[in-house]
């Protein structure tokens, strides 16, 4: 890094200590006060698994604080006696009666509650948190609720329920892909246990990659992203995944038309330490392969993907714990023709591995350290005879971060810390052979990067009615050697090769990106709010399709291509009803991003040979501006949420659509969910969702003409053409099995497109006729995914 950026970061560095130190003197003013601090963990009683965002606070003035992802939490009041309320949803309400005139630590167990479904009651999270929070565009899902919504072919997915919330839009028919207020698929960070998780769909983007099973906790971030989130413009999807049960061995999974899942946990020593595995496995291949006829152009194909979970944790003190968590997951597509020779093998998929140490320093002071690996490729391999070709990209990181949780006093949160990620790229690359023949495609193409943050926060609460979070991110980025740089001429021509050495800096970027968000509170029952965040961007995902593929390329920013910037101002009304039972917000955003790269017209990813990559790219710009609007109801044997977004997303590039203003592939002007479960006993319970969305934009020719005997086509404006309208109905029903102390199970009932909508996945022009007939004639033609689709799935736990 040059000298500026060390200078920045030593700048900021001395603002964290700084800060740290005047903390630690309120600290001491605290205690000069007679307060005190009540700190530990909230756990479930059966399981062990932490607890998070449980409410910790005090009775008689509903002060207080919640459990970070990890389910320790920090209280400092004032020295005599109180009421300690702890709540959870889901859990029965805990309060413990204190005499307060010292520092204590308390771990508190929480059991589940059993609530009859005749009852309404309203239990667990604190019920004016939409209102009371800083908190904007975030959104934390249940992983029951999740599971209790109705599933594609019987596969619970994370990534489709978060397509339900207003401000996030699907990438199309079926697929897991999502868009968050106008960013791109690449603008989405979306960790697993911390680790970044590069590509996080199977099946062309079908389902994603994450097991329910294996997760604990969904935290969706659209607005308002904190100082500790970085290097994404539009979202964070934070996902933690299960502890597994330190009390004693369990496990669960399901049995659905085309996959099979199967969850073990247990103690590895009581109370101190604990596992999790969980591993899924689809058999499309061995479903179809009777169905497919020798003749057919099909036969000879298989596809699966398949994942895997795992996770321990040791307690080695009540100040020390260690975490060791794990992801693998592949898609496989091959095709082999004896009577040819010919096959191909496509596999692509993710890995990660998340080591975590958690110390606590004080009552007041936590802190997390972790080592992190991922890892994502793709590659495309084909035989025949003696000729050989193989494609592959990727991108790989290993990242140590360390984070702290600083909690001066009640009415301060404090977060700070630093990371560094060393990223390898390799983009698109080839090789091949025939015989003992090597055809030479040239060196094999590696990209090399650091990137490295430090940041500090702090959710201050100023008065009853006034809170903010501030936070100031500083990050840098540089793009090292090896490296070559083939300069062209304008003829695109070749005509000379800069060489960069190794760890030689090629080009060095970074910046400030500060956060803010206010909330004044009008009354007990609602408030308004704004925030601010800027964002700096320094990965790329080069896409030449409209919709997320396993070939888009990730890549850095380099000499040519520059970081991504972001800013997004919002503000929000909310407002709770009928004592909390009801939810709403009305929340509007302005976003503004540059440096948006595509591919020129005309390149393709297999350019890249032989080349830069970022020779192939053009740059621009885009503006994303929308209001959602969000009801949710929190309790009783009906609940759940309708979400509308209306908005506009545009981007303007000088060599695309003559510099003139486009609307994004993923711009839709109306986008409506509503999502609801009913408890009809304790057998039965059925849940719906209906979608509706404005059709996708897409490129379709004006007119068309003959030469040589061939239609040529003439194509109109970028994404002039509205596809007709998507909407769709799916339904569930659960029926509860017999249970027993050592096993139960459920049936789930789904149906997909209720009434068989032909929604449009793409359009292709269809010519019949000839020149020689004197009849020749194009016709536009529309092709759907999915018809109404049926599905069962068996779930047991023991």
């Amino acid at each position: 890094m040059d000298d500026k950026f060390m200078r920045l970061f030593s700048f900021l560095l001395r603002g964290v200590f700084l800060y740290f130190f005047v903390g630690a003197l309120c600290v001491n003013e605290v205690n000069a006060q007679a307060k005190f601090t009540i700190s530990g963990y909230v756990k479930d009683a059966s399981t062990g698994e932490a607890l998070i965002g449980a409410n910790v606070f005090t009775k008689a003035d509903f002060k207080g604080t919640t459990t970070n992802v990890y389910g320790f939490y920090s209280l400092t009041i004032s020295e005599g006696t109180h009421t300690l309320v702890i709540r959870y949803l889901g859990y029965t309400e805990q309060s413990l009666e204190l005499q307060l005139n010292a520092n204590k630590r308390i771990n508190i167990d929480l059991a589940t509650v059993v609530v009859q479904v005749e009852e309404v009651v309203i239990t667990g999270e604190k019920a004016d948190k939409n209102v009371q929070s800083t908190e904007m565009g975030t959104v934390k899902l249940d992983v029951e609720t999740v599971k209790a919504l109705p599933a594609f072919l019987g596969e619970v997915d994370i990534l489709k329920t978060i397509q339900y919330l207003p401000g996030v839009q699907s990438a199309g028919e079926g697929n897991s892909g999502f868009y968050v207020r106008g960013g791109g698929p690449d603008q989405n960070l979306i960790l697993l246990d911390e680790a970044v998780v590069y590509n996080a769909s199977h099946l062309f983007g079908f389902f994603s990659v994450f097991n329910a099973d294996a997760v604990k906790n969904i935290n969706l971030i659209k607005g308002g992203m904190p100082a500790q989130y970085g290097g994404r413009l539009a979202s964070v999807l934070d996902i933690t995944m299960n502890e597994g049960n330190n009390k004693e061995f369990h496990g669960e999974g399901g049995v659905g038309l085309i996959a099979t899942r199967l969850t073990l946990e247990g103690p590895i020593k009581k109370d101190t330490s604990s596992f999790i595995i969980s591993a899924r496995r689809t058999y499309i291949d061995v479903l179809s392969k009777p169905f497919i006829k020798k003749t057919s152009n099909a036969y000879g194909s298989g596809y699966y993907f398949y994942d895997l979970n795992a996770k321990v944790n040791y307690k080695l003190s009540d100040k020390n714990r260690l975490f060791l968590s794990g992801y693998f997951g592949r898609d496989v597509f091959t095709f082999k023709n004896k009577e040819s020779g010919f096959s191909v093998n496509i596999p692509w998929g993710n890995a990660t591995t998340s080591l975590r140490w958690n110390h606590l320093f004080s009552d007041k002071m936590f802190m997390n350290t972790s080592l992190i690996f991922s890892d994502y490729n793709f590659e495309f391999g084909a035989e025949q005879s003696e000729f050989e070709f193989k494609l592959f990209s990727g991108i790989q990181d290993w990242t140590v971060k360390s984070d702290f949780s600083f909690f001066p006093d009640i009415r301060h949160q404090m977060k700070f810390g630093a990371n560094i990620i060393y990223h390898k790229f390799t983009p698109s690359n080839a090789s091949a052979r025939s015989g003992e023949v090597v055809f030479d495609f040239g060196k094999i193409v590696r990209l090399y990067a650091n990137e490295a943050a430090v940041y500090i926060s702090d959710d201050w609460d100023i008065s009853e009615k006034l809170a903010v979070h501030a936070g100031l991110r500083a990050s840098a980025f540089t793009h090292l050697g090896p490296f070559d740089r083939y300069v062209k001429d304008l003829q695109d021509r070749i005509v000379d090769t800069l060489h960069f050495t190794n760890l030689e800096n090629v080009k060095t970027y970074g910046g400030l990106e500060p956060r803010f968000s206010a909330r004044y509170n009008i009354n007990k029952t609602s408030s308004i709010k704004a925030n601010y965040t800027h964002n700096l961007q320094y990965i790329h995902l080069a896409s030449i399709s409209a919709v997320s593929l396993p070939t888009d390329l990730w890549v850095p920013s380099t000499d040519r291509v520059k970081p991504q910037i972001g800013d997004q101002y919002a503000v929000g009304y909310f407002r709770n009803f009928k004592e909390n039972k009801y939810e709403t917000s009305l929340e509007a955003y302005y976003k503004t991003m540059i440096n948006q790269i595509e591919y020129k017209e005309g390149a393709q990813p297999e350019d890249n040979v032989n080349d830069n990559a970022d020779n192939n790219f053009t740059f621009g710009t885009g503006v994303s501006y929308g209001l959602e609007l969000f009801l949710k109801k929190r309790t009783g044997r009906v609940n759940g949420w309708i979400g509308y977004t209306l908005s506009r997303t545009t981007r303007q590039f000088d060599e695309i659509n003559r510099g003139q203003e486009f609307a994004a592939k993923f711009d839709r002007r109306h986008d409506l969910s509503v999502v609801s479960t009913y408890d009809y006993n304790k057998k039965w319970s059925f849940s719906a969702v209906f979608v509706f969305g404005t059709g996708n934009s897409v490129t379709l020719p004006v007119s068309w003409y003959v030469i040589n005997g061939q239609p040529v086509y003439d194509y109109g404006p970028r994404n002039w053409y509205r596809m007709t309208p998507y909407h769709r109905l799916d339904i569930s029903a659960t029926m509860q099995g017999k249970k027993s102390k050592k096993f139960e199970s459920s049936w789930n009932f789904a149906i997909y497109n209720v009434y068989n909508r032909h929604n449009p996945y793409f359009i292709y022009f269809d010519t019949e006729g000839s020149l020689e007939s004197g009849y020749l004639k194009n016709t536009a033609k529309q092709v759907s995914l999915f018809p109404i689709l049926p599905s069962i799935t068996w779930n047991f736990k023991f």
